[in-house]
């Protein structure tokens, strides 16, 4: 089916591929053994499956967790702030949030402490501008501005651009002549508060209260709790200060008053975050919540971080830290791994090898949201509506994953802010990567013990075969001589059933050809005494006067007895030579001389025919029987004439090559038929034509002339010559014979 396909340009099969490929069996069996690595592939889409399962369930894990927060800030509005959470809208600028601050802040007016927190701050400018004396002349002051919340202070800085600082008279009663900043409040005991801060020269402020009635500048109160520091610079000025939030309520505004010329003292400019003449037009202010916080507190001690926004998603309070590792799922993974030679080869050479695929989760990655002030998404909008929500993110650094969930907190059945919880997925990772790391070692060691039994397997079939193929090329030779014996295995399974045929196989075939080879002897040994016993009756009536007639008759008997005696000297020859050649002795010889010889003699017995010789001049030695040289020639050169053409020469060389000695017999003439280089060599085959012969020919010359090559250890050879056509044009037979290295004795 195989040929059948390949000769039709048939496709095959990858059976009919993988079992005619030239290679051994353990070969194909280790190819087929590469099916094992199915295991570790179905093992990691297993492993995989279960991954997005634990995911599912951390996922209703944080929203669990949400949820159970979110109950406890339920239906509490104290823990929210009246004015700032209950906005419609929050704009950015006019409403202020707070941020916290990791410690509090020198007041020395030079800024170095909000280094951290620059990029929080906000530019007011033309846009926040609240007043201008003159419309056609461009505003000379703007400033930038931030507010920060630590241990129950506001802090705060201004960092003003005005080209023309004025500062309060030393002997001026009037506080509002001059360049200040101005401060509203609706404090938590619900009255409007306003104060001015205004200095004399750089260096501490002085603040002060302003009546509550917006029209009012004077009478003025000194303002102690007040703090900070006034700090001229090449641009401008800043200021640096602290309010105690016990003073500060959910509405909040800051202004900023310019005054450019030092005589009038004249109003020019005011910008700000929001008017604070009137206590509706001031902006709100949102600190994080310090009751939230610690209601949330408990949280830290977890790898979730947990966050609480109102309705704008501006941060209440935060808790914990994405960054570490110690939820549920990282727990479940530890283990207590011993120091065994197993646990140090694993961590040596496996574990390098399996994290070529597996990733380890990182502990560095970007946290992007770690000091966010304002949160969104689509899990924070989903809240908002009512209905819990997650979502899942990568970190900028696409190193890790991170799981949110949130559920929305309910007042009055509004919902009034949102619980957001966030963890990364480096437990289920690690667990993902120890699971994989122990499914991995079981298939390894499956895979190995697998894989070595098959190879051990298929190395015992290879080498039962490979020694019952050895044992049937050893037990008949190239010219399908039965040498010796196979025995067949005991092994009871195929093989040994093979072995056990070939062995009743070789032995029917060594009776066969030892019945065939000793059938020449035996048909000659019998046929002797009839023929002589026909010759002496022949010569008997010889000896009688016989008419013509009968004469004629009794010389064709006796022509047919002589041919008859001489096919049984051709067929005992054989099997004389066989005898004799098991007893001979070997010396060594030349056998250039001996060739030479030989065909010195040639030459006077046919005179008619020409012979080209080609001797090397040198000695060559070989070791044997030097008639049996001869004889071995005289079978050659016979039938080199049988089958050459008239007037054609026969060509005799000898040569040395690779320490052996080629002699080389060639005929212009009938070339060998196919396939019979190797058969003519055997007993009674002939090649002749089928026509009357003067002679009977048995074909046992060259089956003569193999017995006494391989007597000497040399091979014998025929194949068709080609001319320089191309064109066959006759036959050449070629001996190898090894050449003694010893001297003569």
């Amino acid at each position: 089916m195989y040929r059948y396909r390949l000769r039709h340009g048939l496709p095959l099969g990858c059976s009919e591929l993988m079992f005619n490929l030239p290679i051994g069996l353990r070969a194909k069996v280790a190819v087929l053994s590469l099916f094992l690595l199915c295991l570790p592939w179905l093992g990691y889409q297993y492993v995989w499956e279960m991954e997005k399962y634990l995911r599912l369930g951390q996922e209703k894990t944080l929203e669990g967790t949400t949820q159970a927060l979110a109950t406890a800030l339920h239906e509490r509005p104290r823990l929210f702030d009246s004015q700032a959470s209950f906005l419609t809208q929050v704009e950015q600028g006019r409403d202020l949030y707070a941020y916290p601050l990791a410690g509090p802040i020198q007041l020395d007016g030079k800024l170095g402490d909000w280094q951290p927190y620059r990029h929080r701050a906000l530019h007011y400018g033309e846009d926040y501008q609240i007043y201008k004396r003159d419309q056609a002349t461009p505003l000379a002051i703007d400033f930038t501005h931030m507010v920060g919340k630590y241990a129950g202070y506001l802090y705060g800085f201004f960092e003003v651009t005005d080209p023309q600082v004025i500062y309060r008279g030393k002997n001026s009663l009037s506080i509002d002549r001059n360049d200040h900043i101005a401060i509203a409040t609706l404090a938590p005991d619900g009255q409007f508060r306003r104060y001015i801060i205004a200095t004399t020269k750089d260096g501490w402020i002085s603040a002060f209260e302003l009546p509550e009635d917006p029209a009012l500048t004077t009478p003025v109160t000194p303002e102690v709790k007040i703090q900070g520091k006034w700090l001229k610079t090449a641009k401008g000025y800043n200021v640096e200060l602290r309010i105690p939030l016990s003073m500060v309520g959910s509405k909040l505004g800051f202004a900023i008053y310019d005054v450019n010329n030092r005589n009038t003292r004249q109003l020019d400019a005011i910008v700000g975050t929001s008017a604070i003449d009137d206590v509706n037009k001031l902006g709100t202010v949102l600190v994080p919540s310090p009751e939230i916080e610690s209601i949330i507190k408990g949280m830290a001690h977890n790898s979730s971080r947990i966050w609480v926004v109102d309705k704008h998603g501006r941060v209440l309070a935060k808790s914990g830290d994405i960054h570490s590792d110690n939820s549920v799922w990282s727990r479940s993974t530890i283990e207590n791994e011993g120091k065994s030679s197993w646990d140090r080869f694993k961590q040596q050479y496996l574990y390098p090898l399996y994290y070529k695929i597996l990733t380890t989760p990182p502990k560095d990655f970007v946290d992007s949201l770690q000091d966010s002030t304002v949160l969104q998404g689509s899990h924070i909008s989903k809240a908002l509506q009512g209905k819990q929500g997650s979502t899942w993110r990568l970190t900028p650094d696409s190193k890790a994953v991170v799981l949110a969930a949130a559920s929305p907190i309910w007042i009055d059945d509004k919902v009034m802010g949102v619980v957001i919880a966030e963890e990364t997925t480096h437990g289920i990772r690690t667990l993902r990567n120890k699971a994989l790391e122990k499914l991995f070692n079981v298939i390894l060691t499956i895979m190995s013990m697998g894989t070595l039994a098959l190879f051990f397997f298929a190395s015992n079939i290879s080498s039962r075969i490979r020694k019952l193929r050895d044992e049937a090329e050893e037990a008949i030779d190239n010219q399908g001589r039965i040498k010796k014996s196979i025995q067949g295995s005991k092994v009871r399974d195929e093989i040994g059933d093979l072995s056990r045929s070939f062995a009743s196989i070789v032995s029917r075939l060594g009776q066969y050809t030892h019945y065939l080879e000793n059938m020449s002897s035996r048909l000659s040994h019998e046929l002797r005494t009839p023929v002589a016993v026909v010759r002496s009756s022949l010569e008997h009536l010889s000896l009688q006067t016989l008419n013509p007639d009968s004469r004629k008759y009794v010389d064709r008997a006796q022509e047919g007895v002589n041919r008859l005696n001489m096919i049984l000297s051709n067929m005992s020859e054989a099997t004389r030579l066989e005898e004799s050649l098991t007893h001979a002795e070997k010396s060594l010889f030349p056998l250039d001389k001996v060739v030479s010889g030989c065909m010195q003699g040639y030459q006077l017995t046919y005179p008619s025919q020409r012979f080209n010789t080609d001797i090397e001049p040198q000695t060559i030695l070989v070791e044997g029987v030097p008639e049996y040289i001869a004889q071995l020639m005289d079978k050659l050169i016979a039938n080199a004439l049988e089958f050459s053409h008239a007037d054609s020469a026969i060509e005799v060389s000898l040569v040395v090559q690779s320490k052996s000695a080629l002699l080389t017999v060639a005929n212009y003439g009938t070339p060998l038929p196919e396939n019979m280089s190797e058969q003519i060599f055997e007993s009674m085959v002939s090649v002749r034509a089928q026509k009357a012969q003067d002679k009977p020919h048995l074909g046992l010359g060259l089956y003569i002339a193999r017995l006494i090559s391989l007597f000497h250890k040399g091979k014998i050879s025929a194949q068709n010559r080609v001319n320089d056509q191309g064109a066959v044009s006759g036959v050449e037979i070629v001996i190898q014979l090894p050449i003694s290295k010893e001297k003569p004795v």
